[in-house]
């Protein structure tokens, strides 16, 4: 197995676990009394997400074995470290959705209280830098311009959903 093919298959797992605790953590949060809130754009989210990764077993693994740089990857690695620390912080709050819970205060621990949405922030890292670590600049590069796009959406949904939660309280 390519270190190329290693690295995916790590990410891919990596993601399906993710999926599966975001699942459940939006079917605890529902029973709680949450509702979701700009789930037009989700399935643009999972067709991106799900393309970045099929591209990249393509174009990485499937064409022939891409050679890593290591450079990259310890930034993707460190991105990954990120990505963990906002998911604790969140906690059971943490889904793949934006699920509004009335009543629940603003997450405000970690990464959180730093910087507004650090999640899309990883995420914005992660679709540039892992293309990068296999020599895909094109690749990161057009994907992240989808990203953006796409992010630009789901941030103004979440934003106007958490202004709506500021003024209730």
């Amino acid at each position: 197995m390519s270190l190329a093919a290693l690295v995916l298959a790590l990410v891919t797992l990596q993601r399906l676990a993710e999926l599966v605790l975001a699942e459940r953590n939006t079917r605890r949060l529902r029973a709680q009394g949450a509702h979701e809130v700009g789930a037009r754009h989700y399935p643009l989210i999972v067709v991106l997400h799900g393309t970045w990764l099929a591209g990249l077993w393509y174009l990485a693994v499937w064409r022939g074995p891409r050679p890593v740089d290591v450079m990259w990857l310890g930034v993707f690695i460190a991105l990954q470290l990120l990505r963990v620390w906002v998911i604790a912080a969140l906690g059971p709050r943490w889904t793949t959705r934006i699920s509004v819970l009335p009543g629940a205060p603003l997450v405000k621990r970690g990464p959180y209280r730093l910087v507004d949405h650090p999640n899309y922030a990883v995420v914005a890292g992660e679709i540039l830098v892992l293309p990068l670590a296999f020599g895909l600049v094109w690749y990161g590069v057009a994907l992240s311009a989808v990203n953006a796009l796409v992010l630009g959406w789901r941030i103004r949904v979440e934003n106007k959903a958490l202004a709506k939660l500021r003024q209730i309280r």
